[in-house]
């Protein structure tokens, strides 16, 4: 199974301005470099917890249906799912009509469960598209706050360390209150 992002998030679960108040920072010589901390510690968060925070479209690709007809997503928290494509033996797309499936989005990982038997695809790679909208909502508001506070301490950490600070990496100093604060939120792995 293959996964790509198809549409980003359309905005930060945090702003600029958010950020800004949060650093004390009155002037715009540094808005350009607060915004991509802001995308960097986004990014951060998604990865330690296995969840998006902003809706954002995701291409989920399988070569064939399960047996069973069940398929797990793995992006979430699924909040939709946009299209199925399933590509016949021509190599053209043939859309899955909403009827023909049912989403699970309770479930961790949500699940989709194929109702019947669906067309059978007829290329052997990626004959199947599946697109699924994930996040906990389309604006920051949505996010739970812990996350958007989460996202503030790595943005002041990495703005105010900017020396030996790698991206990505949550310093010491920090690690427990960002550890505490996504970890009622992190998807485990068994």
């Amino acid at each position: 199974m293959t996964v790509s992002l198809i549409t980003p998030p359309a905005l930060e679960p945090v702003s600029l301005d958010e950020a800004k108040a949060h650093l004390r920072l009155t002037g715009s010589d540094d808005d350009d470099y607060v915004s991509a901390l802001i995308v960097a510690a986004r990014l951060q968060v998604e990865t330690s917890i296995r969840r998006m925070l902003i809706d954002q479209t995701w291409r989920v690709w399988r070569d064939d249906w399960p047996d069973d007809g069940l398929v797990e997503l793995p992006v979430g928290p699924v909040r939709s799912v946009a299209e199925i494509v399933v590509f016949d033996a021509d190599g053209e797309p043939v859309v899955l009509s909403p009827i023909a499936w049912q989403l699970d989005a309770v479930s961790v990982p949500a699940r989709l469960k194929l109702l019947g038997t669906g067309p059978t695809p007829g290329r052997p790679l990626n004959g199947i598209e599946i697109d699924v909208v994930a996040g906990f909502g389309a604006s920051g508001l949505s996010v739970p706050q812990p996350l958007r506070l989460a996202i503030t301490i790595l943005v002041a950490r990495w703005y105010e360390n900017r020396e030996g600070a790698a991206l990505g990496v949550v310093p010491a100093t920090v690690a427990d209150a960002f550890e505490a604060l996504i970890s009622p939120w992190r998807v485990l792995r068994l």
